[in-house]
Formats: structure tokens, sequence, C-alpha cells
């Protein structure tokens, strides 16, 4: 888990968010209100959601965060981490101690606390067929 989360209240503009990921150098930051997670922003989102369909910078970012928030707590293990993203199709996990934020779990997290690349990759390849389309996935010839 990291510790250190980048985030930004709800009401903050999609250009101060973009602004943020620049200068803590990082490519999500998550979505808080009052402390409480409620979406994520990544630089992809802000690439193909906001820049390429011409949206306005000055939007507030919760309109274009992904929601809702996965969660993860403080106690959970590698592979129940791992089974969440799986299930969920995401690459994040927020972790939530009483309520409140206290990190951030990653694919690269997990890959890291396992040192097998071999499950990043497998885990990678999960987590992106549970969000595409089928026909993406095919035997060749067929």
């Amino acid at each position: 888990m990291t510790e250190s989360v980048v985030t930004a209240e709800a009401e903050r503009t999609v250009r101060e968010v973009a602004e943020l990921m620049r200068e803590r150098n990082v490519g999500s930051v998550v979505v808080v209100d009052g402390g409480r997670p409620i979406g994520f922003v990544t630089d992809r989102d802000l690439a193909l959601s906001i820049i390429a369909d011409g949206r306005d910078f000055a939007d507030r970012v919760c309109d274009h965060a992904s929601s809702p928030v996965i969660q993860a707590e403080p106690s959970m293990h590698v592979e129940e981490a791992a089974e969440l993203m799986v299930r969920h199709g995401i690459r994040r996990l927020v972790v939530v101690d009483g309520g409140r934020l206290s990190g951030i779990v990653t694919l690269d997290d997990l890959v890291a606390r396992t040192g097998d690349s071999a499950l990043a990759a497998k885990l990678s390849t999960r987590v992106t067929r549970a969000v595409m389309p089928d026909f993406f996935f095919h035997e060749r010839g067929e």
C-alpha cells in the first residue's frame, strides 16, 4: 500500500487536478468529499474523456471521476485485494480504515509486494479482460 495518496476535493476543476498531477508527478488522484473517497481521475481520463472530447477544463473534477470507488481494508491479504481488482476490472483500490482514506493499492504495488512478475502479468490480463468485450479475446484462426 502507498500511504501518501494524492487527493483533490470534488469541487476542484479539471485543470487544477491536471496541474496537481504534474506537480506531484502522479498518474491518478483520488477525488474526495470531506475526506471520503468518491472517485478516481487518471491521466488517461484527462486525455480520453476530457481533452479528446473537447470538454471545459473549468468543469468540476467530480463530474469526470470514475466511481464507485472500490475499497480495501488495511488488514486485507494481497490475494483478496487482487481478487477485488479482477472482479471489478480495476487497477487501483483505495484503502480505508475506520471510514478514513489511509492509502492506495495498485497492480504495481502487488507486484512489488509479491515479487512475482508472472502473477502481475496474469492479474493485468484478468483485469483487462474483465472490462473489455469478449470479441477482443479469441483464439487465432477463429
